[in-house]
């Protein structure tokens, strides 16, 4: 499987969340889920055989304490188990360490079967507890990575709640095999501890078909292998579903890594998520105490307290253990639609609760073996649901690279003080036969779920329906958005970390290209010198180093390419130029990792490894393509953002362009990934969906077209609306132009009459402004102009008397006076607008008194008179 670490856009986890339910998801909680139940199995077993372990003739002869001890020693093998492997799974993945850890449990559980004194079953439960460990790493995290968000809650519920269905199993078997009647005392409870082994033999074969976690595959550099498991689970899904399914909209950029330090991984719990530490000690010290003092004694109690014979424990341990599973069952939906933080808080805090009844009555024996039993299923009803969460709750709230360790670390933190302590204190305070030290055990139990509960109301997440990515980004992630740190080969070579360090690998990435292209020299210069003194077949194999050489250093190239990209990342604080930046490095990476795939085609031995690796080569160059048309989409986003309206729509078309011809090219790559493993079945379903992402992006080729036509129309309605302006404007100007010189022509003529009638009429003798009578020239006083202002303002005068009888008709001289105020006007203004307005024909004069509009058809009935004389 080849490793290739750089910088790389993944969509993995959003398709893995959209998946629909099916036959795959079942598969995962079978061979993965069952782990719990092994735990139940071996738990609830040592509960049953415990009496028959302290009877003589077992073959063993422990004590009541030495029982207490086993039982501590197996959980303190879990929890070593635990942060042993899971450092290993967060290393070399999930899917060796789940078969790993499952080997070790089978070997111990065996092993446990042939105990034949105290020393040797403590050490075989040690090393079966540290499997168990193992498994609780491993498990949680591959199935928080393989199971969508939306339904992750009350999965993972019934799932850690399955647990007691294997205590139930355990129970009942040990009922069949602790019959005296059909098996001896010293091999019955042998058998019964077999039982656990023959199961895991079951669950190792449906493992076996698990996949790796893609998730863990394409942060550690095989972006390939994790795309190949995708496909093929989204070509069974799909095909089980009958129909396509949707494009995922997300997508996680993050830097590879080979491996990641475990210093990194340590910290970051404490120096990142300080809150989220202090709840998951919080959670899985409540629930150890409680849980794993109760169960692993109940037997005992039972016995000591209500004697309850050892061969009918194991009945009320099966009433027990069913109760403890129906709770998750029932209440995990919950978890998902009411949210994580109060079912989580309000089962620890109900459970607590209900312990305290429980207590008084017990202290005053007023229970009987039955109602004892009832109350207690009360309680472990909420709590079951409760010590549940706190497996879920660790596994999603801390970084994928992080997550087995982090499962591992607080299980072992909190059973290390809960669940050691409780079976210890339990057994012990059991051993005095006195209520009242029964009775604080219970109530020290309730105290620590309490705070568990506390710590969830105050500091619990609301996990509930989001991706794992969401809640916790991966340190990769974060990497990749603050730049690339140095490589490994720096980091071994001792060189620190330094600014422009992105740069730097740059420019060692051109030298050794120039270095290797001096190697391809030296190969073609023996291919010159062999034609005449060697034989083909050395000329081809020195022609076929030589062609590999050119394609290593153009894969050195594209590699220092893509970290010259990475650098403008960490040159830059703009978002846009930043993601630029990422999706043409990103394409750079996959130009090399299609360089590279052709090189070892080119020295593959056989024919189909080598059309092999040149089909995963153009996959790899389909991402490239994929990832340049992306690069495209931002740049244009970027523009539309800063362009005009019209260009906006253009820039943004071109980017939903390029946006869907990178679909097209990265169905291409699962195309040829799935030639490539011969998946006849996934590369027809790829084909159409490729067909399909063709025709779209084609679609879309013609949206551009289309915009582009759009802007340019619009760009010439500018134009014409511009110059339609300019006409407009002239033309106003040339009607203004026409009005001033008709208004000057009215003047002119107004005048005209005017002068015309005072010199052949009888006003110039009047008293009065103009007359020769009281006219001031007659003094030699006026120095002003002849009078015009009235001959030139009476336009305002003329349109009201047009409108007024324009409305109301033939109107006598008296009412039209009225209509229009003429005693506003002024002294002689009404009379001379009436004469103007008949003289140039604005309105009609219908007889003496009579006017009517210009357009009236009346007949005239008198000649038109001097208006002047009818003052």
């Amino acid at each position: 499987m080849a490793i290739q670490t750089g910088t790389i856009e993944t969509r993995v986890p959003a398709r893995m969340d959209r998946l629909p339910w099916s036959r795959f998801h079942w598969r995962v909680v079978v061979g993965l889920g069952t782990v719990w139940i092994l735990d139940g199995l071996e738990v609830t077993m040592v509960g049953s055989v415990a009496a028959r372990l302290t009877e003589p003739g077992s073959g063993i002869n422990l004590t009541s304490g030495q029982i207490g001890i086993a039982a501590a020693i197996y959980v303190l093998g879990a929890c070593l188990g635990a942060l042993f492997f899971g450092q290993l799974t967060d290393m070399f993945g999930r899917k060796k360490l789940f078969m790993l850890t499952l080997l070790v449990y089978l070997v111990a559980t065996v092993a446990t079967a042939f105990a034949f004194s105290p020393w040797y079953f403590y050490l075989a439960r040690f090393f079966t507890g540290a499997g168990i460990g193992g498994e609780y790493a491993a498990i949680n995290s591959a199935i928080d990575e393989l199971i969508p968000a939306r339904v992750r809650g009350r999965v993972d519920l019934i799932i850690n709640g399955s647990y007691w269905l294997g205590a139930a199993g355990g129970a009942a078997a040990a009922v069949f095999f602790l019959n005296q009647a059909i098996f001896p005392t010293w091999l019955g409870w042998r058998l019964a501890f077999a039982v656990g082994a023959v199961l895991g033999l079951g669950i190792l074969l449906v493992r076996r078909h698990v996949p790796e976690s893609p998730r863990w595959l394409f942060i550690h550099g095989m972006q390939d292998e994790a795309e190949r498991i995708v496909n093929r689970i989204e070509s069974e899904v799909s095909e089980e579903a009958d129909e396509r399914l949707a494009e995922p909209d997300q997508s996680i950029t993050i830097r590879q890594r080979r491996r990641i330090p475990f210093r990194m991984i340590a910290e970051t719990a404490f120096k990142l998520y300080p809150r989220r530490s202090v709840l998951g000690i919080a959670l899985f010290t409540g629930q150890a105490f409680l849980y794993n003092g109760v169960t692993f004694n109940l037997g005992t109690l039972l016995s000591t307290f209500y004697g309850v014979a050892s061969a009918i424990v194991p009945l009320f341990i099966v009433i027990y253990a069913l109760s403890n599973f129906a709770g998750p069952v029932i209440l995990g939906r919950l978890f998902d639609t009411v949210g994580r933080i109060p079912m989580i808080a309000g089962t620890y805090l109900g459970s607590a609760v209900l312990t305290i009844p429980l207590t008084l009555l017990f202290i005053n024996g007023m229970l009987s073996r039955w109602t004892f039993l009832a109350l207690l299923v009360a309680v472990f009803f909420l709590a079951s649901a409760g010590a549940s969460s706190a497996y879920l709750t660790v596994s999603e709230i801390f970084p994928m690279e992080t997550r087995a360790l982090a499962i591992a670390f607080f299980y072992a933190v909190g059973t290390a003080v809960g669940g050691i302590t409780g079976p210890l204190l339990f057994g012990q305070l059991i051993g005095t036969n006195q209520r009242i030290y029964v009775a604080i055990a219970f109530l020290l139990g309730a105290g620590v779920m309490a705070l568990g509960g506390i710590a969830e109301l105050f500091l619990g997440v609301r996990a509930e329906q989001t991706s794992l990515e969401n809640l916790a980004k991966p340190l990769t992630a974060q990497e990749a958005e603050e730049g690339e740190p140095p490589g490994e080969e720096q980091k071994q070579q001792g060189e620190a970390p330094q600014q422009g360090g992105q740069r730097l690998e740059a420019t060692r990435r051109r030298a050794e290209a120039e270095q290797v292209r001096a190697q391809a020299a030296e190969h073609r210069a023996a291919v010159h010198e062999l034609r005449s003194s060697g034989t083909a077949e050395q000329e081809q194999s020195e022609q076929a180093l030589a062609d590999a050489a050119d394609l290593r250093a153009q894969e050195l190239d594209e590699r220092a390419t893509a970290h010259d990209e990475l650098a403008r990342v960490e040159e830059t604080d703009d978002e846009r130029v930043m993601a630029i930046a990422r999706a043409c490095a990103q394409a750079a990476e996959h130009r090399a990792t299609a360089l590279a795939e052709r090189s070892t085609a080119l020295t593959a031995e056989e024919e189909t490894e080598s059309r092999y690796h040149l089909t995963l080569s153009e996959a790899a160059a389909e991402r490239g393509r994929a990832q340049e048309q992306r690069a495209l989409a931002e740049e244009n986003r970027s523009a539309a953002g800063e362009a005009e309206e019209t260009s906006t729509a253009v820039a943004q078309a071109r980017a939903d362009m390029h946006l869907a011809w990178a679909y097209r090219h990265e169905k291409l790559a699962d195309l040829q990934v799935a030639r490539a493993e011969q998946d006849d079945d996934a590369a027809r379903r790829y084909e159409h969906e490729e067909a399909e992402l063709q025709a779209r992006a084609l679609a879309a080729d013609e949206r551009v077209r289309s915009s582009e036509h759009r802007a340019a129309a619009d760009d010439l309605y500018s134009d014409v609306h511009t110059t339609e302006q300019v006409e407009a404007q002239r033309a106003e100007i040339a009607e203004r132009e026409q009005q001033d010189r008709e208004t000057e022509r009215l003047i002119r003529e107004r005048i005209a009459r005017r002068q015309e009638r005072e010199r052949h009429g009888l006003r110039r003798f009047r008293p009065g402004p103009g007359s020769i009578l009281g006219s001031a020239r007659l003094g030699g006083l006026d120095v002003r102009s002849p009078r015009t202002d009235i001959e030139s303002e009476p336009d305002r005068e003329i349109g009201m008397l047009v409108r007024a009888l324009s409305e109301h008709g033939p109107t006598n001289r008296r009412e039209l006076a009225q209509l229009v105020g003429a005693r506003y006007w002024g002294p002689g203004k009404f009379g001379q607008a009436l004469s103007i307005a008949v003289d140039e024909g604005d309105i009609r004069r219908l007889s003496r008194s009579m006017y009517g509009p210009a357009e009236s058809s009346g007949e005239d009935t008198g000649e038109s008179t001097d208006e002047s004389s009818e003052e």
